[in-house]
């Protein structure tokens, strides 16, 4: 099969578009002939050698696609060959023709959603679930702040955070995006190239402060946030696309009685899969109603890999990269 291959670590130029060996599916794993690939941030940062996990070489990066099911190992129930799923292997290996994913993290790819959009769900829109469903806590009639809310996972934290009765105020680097965030259920946006983030949210709430943030993206905005949050709020720790790992000032933890959580949804699935699941239904119902939908920025074919990963970590993306075989 046809994939992108990493032999080192180093720029995403490196990668190798070339044959490499089929997987086979072990006992509890599928094969999925795929049929759209989700491109994300992190993958560049695996590539680069700068993510917490650093895979063997050579490897084939990408963590989740949407496909037809071509093989079934043991142990496997609910799935047979021909099935339409989607699905998410921490493993890596979605950059190729073929994906070998756990059953367990699978889930079938309703009729009313395309390939497309199936591959682009689960990291950016499970990521987003999880942080405010069950991390955050986010209740109807709260503030809801998105960081980097016209990318993929800021896009699904927006209507995710409308879909549970929030208030949303999305924070976006131009007025372009803001529109965009506009027309996915935000209430407020604030332009963080233009204004004081910090002053923003402070007169946005009436001084009160925010009840979750809900931050992928680190560096100063994460500052301004942490002195901008309200009693008994909820920092959420989603990643780092500024690229700069936040420090932490704990007094103001404990000044203004808020929480600092950790976000990690790859773990989360495997922790906890039967939780896992229950998301992935209640997700599906509130697509199926209109209320979630992935927005698909850009398609690329699996060979241009490596300008779909510049697209991406260029942060030059509304909504989802994805690419086809």
């Amino acid at each position: 099969m046809k994939a992108q291959v990493c032999e080192a670590f180093g720029p995403i130029e490196t990668l190798e578009f070339r044959d490499f060996p089929e997987p086979a599916p072990g006992a509890g794993e599928i094969l999925i002939d795929s049929h759209a690939i989700s491109v994300n941030f992190a993958d560049s940062l695996v590539i680069e050698g700068r993510y917490q996990v650093r895979p063997p070489f050579p490897f084939v990066p990408g963590t989740e696609a949407a496909g037809e099911v071509s093989a079934v190992g043991d142990d496997v129930k609910g799935f047979k060959i021909g099935d339409r799923v989607l699905g998410f292997c921490e493993a890596f290996g979605a950059f190729a023709e073929r994906m070998l994913m756990p059953a367990e993290i699978a889930a079938p790819l309703p009729d009313f959603m395309s390939f497309e959009e199936g591959a682009g769900l689960l990291a950016a829109t499970g990521t987003a679930h999880h942080a405010l469903r069950q991390r955050g806590q986010l209740c109807a009639g709260e503030t809801l702040v998105v960081l980097g809310a016209a990318g993929g996972t800021g896009t699904a934290a927006v209507q995710i955070g409308k879909a549970l009765g929030a208030r949303v105020i999305a924070v976006c680097s131009n007025a372009k995006k803001m529109a965009f965030a506009r027309s996915q259920g935000a209430d407020e946006c604030i332009d963080y190239s233009q204004d004081d983030l910090r002053a923003a949210l402070k007169t946005l709430t009436n001084g009160r402060g925010v009840d979750v943030v809900y931050d992928a993206v680190g560096g100063d905005a994460f500052d301004a946030c942490a002195r901008a949050m309200a009693w008994n709020g909820r920092l959420l720790v989603v990643g780092f696309a500024s690229g700069r790992i936040p420090q932490l000032s704990v007094n103001l933890t404990l000044v203004k009685g808020y929480a600092v959580v950790g976000v990690f949804w790859g773990r989360f699935t495997r922790e906890e899969p039967s939780l896992h699941a229950a998301n992935m239904r209640e997700l599906f119902g509130w697509i199926e109603a209109g209320k979630v939908r992935p927005i698909i920025d850009t398609v690329f074919a699996l060979s241009e890999c490596i300008a779909a990963l510049r697209k991406v970590s260029g942060r030059d993306v509304i909504g989802k990269v994805v690419m086809t075989p």
